[in-house]
Order: structure tokens, then sequence, then C-alpha cells
């Protein structure tokens, strides 16, 4: 992947990471006379919110910070406009790392696509593992058989209070970097090269970029580097 959405910051770390010895006006000076600069965020889609009666109350409470994986996880859906037609993509993210433990793509949004995000998650479950999954208040979040399979798999719904996005701003956020960074200002030749790129930023987010709230790691860096 292309490094250089990467902001001043990031390119600071991942160059002290590799020995140099630099500060951040040295970054910036040489950062605007090869003309590189971060892309930067547009507005964010609002997903769709289910008209169903809320079934699970707000146990996350803003509390965006857990002390080891697969403790708290949240999901959402976002979609894309691609060719004249909609991708959607269903990522769940474990709050510890804020990596994106499973995730399902369709081109409809339907209810197959979160039984498959649902699925992926499960196999990755540590034996014993009892998650809290938050959302917000999306019709498939709200159906009895989401309900059913988080119940067989030990985990507790949590939902976001009715219209308001902070309630789950970390998938919010990460749905806003995403877009920023491989698709707004790109074109594609076919919903499935869409696919294709948005599965290998997936593998790159996860494995390749660093973050500063994570040490200057990737979530997988850090996951593993935990575990030690």
């Amino acid at each position: 992947m292309n490094k250089a959405r990467y902001g001043y910051r990031r390119i600071l770390a991942v160059l002290r990471q590799k020995g140099y010895i630099i500060n951040h006006k040295t970054v910036l000076k040489l950062m605007k006379s090869l003309n590189l600069q971060a892309k930067q965020k547009k507005s964010k889609y609002k997903s769709y919110k289910g008209e169903v009666g809320k079934v699970a109350d707000n146990l996350l409470k803003r509390n965006f910070t857990a002390e080891k994986p697969f403790e708290k996880l949240t999901t959402d859906v976002t979609e894309f406009s691609v060719c004249n037609e909609k991708v959607y993509l269903s990522p769940v993210m474990d709050l510890y790392n804020r990596e994106i433990m499973s995730y399902s793509i369709s081109k409809s949004p339907n209810f197959w696509q979160t039984r498959e995000m649902l699925q992926g998650l499960f196999e990755k479950l540590p034996k014993g593992a009892k998650p809290l999954l938050h959302s917000d208040q999306g019709w498939q979040y709200q159906m009895r058989e989401f309900q059913r399979m988080l119940a067989e798999h030990n985990i507790q719904q949590s939902m976001s209070r009715k219209g308001n996005c902070l309630d789950n701003s970390c998938m919010e956020n990460f749905f806003g970097r995403l877009k920023t960074e491989m698709f707004y200002g790109e074109t594609f030749q076919s919903t499935d090269e869409f696919i294709r790129t948005l599965k290998e930023y997936l593998l790159y987010y996860n494995n390749e970029r660093i973050s500063l709230k994570l040490k200057g790691m990737s979530p997988v860096q850090y996951r593993t580097h935990s575990q030690i």
C-alpha cells in the first residue's frame, strides 16, 4: 500500500523505527519539498438505523478501552458507491488494538452478510472468551437470529442510543480513515477491482499500518507483542 497517505507524525515514527535521528520539523520540510500530504477526511456515511424497538442497553457507555483481546468488540456497516453499484462492508473490530477480526463484503446489505461476519469472528474466539459486542440500532442487530448467534457463543450484546453516532465512534472513525486512505479520490474500473483493493487495504491496516496510540505498531504487531 502507498505510505504517502501517512501524515508527518506517522512518517516520523516510521523513520525513527528505522534508526534515523530526525525531528518533526525536518519531516514537515521534506514532505513539503516532495509535495507529500496526507489525505483529508470527507463527511462520513451515516448507516441505516432500524425502526424496530431497541433490544439491548448501551453497556459499552463510550468506554473504548480494553485490557485484553476479545474483551470488547464493535461492529457496523458502511456503504460504497462504485461504478453505479453499491458495495457494503460489515467488519467487527477489537477495541483492544483496533484490529479488524472479521469482515464481510457484499453488494446487498442483507443478513447473510452479517452472518458471514459473525462466523469469521466465532472461528477466532479463544476458548472461554465472553466478549461484549457493541453496535448501533441497525435492523440486522435487532434480529432474533443475530441475538441467538451471540448467545450461543457467550457474547453479550450492547447497543448505541438512538441516533447517537458518538456511542460507536471508534468504528465511525475507522470507516472515515478507510475511505480517506483508499476510496476518496480513487478511480476503479469495476466493483471487483474495488473489492480486491478493499481486501488489500484491510490486510494492510491490520498488519502494516502503524498507530501512534499502539506505540507505533500495527494492530497485529501490538497484539502479538502484548502476548509475548
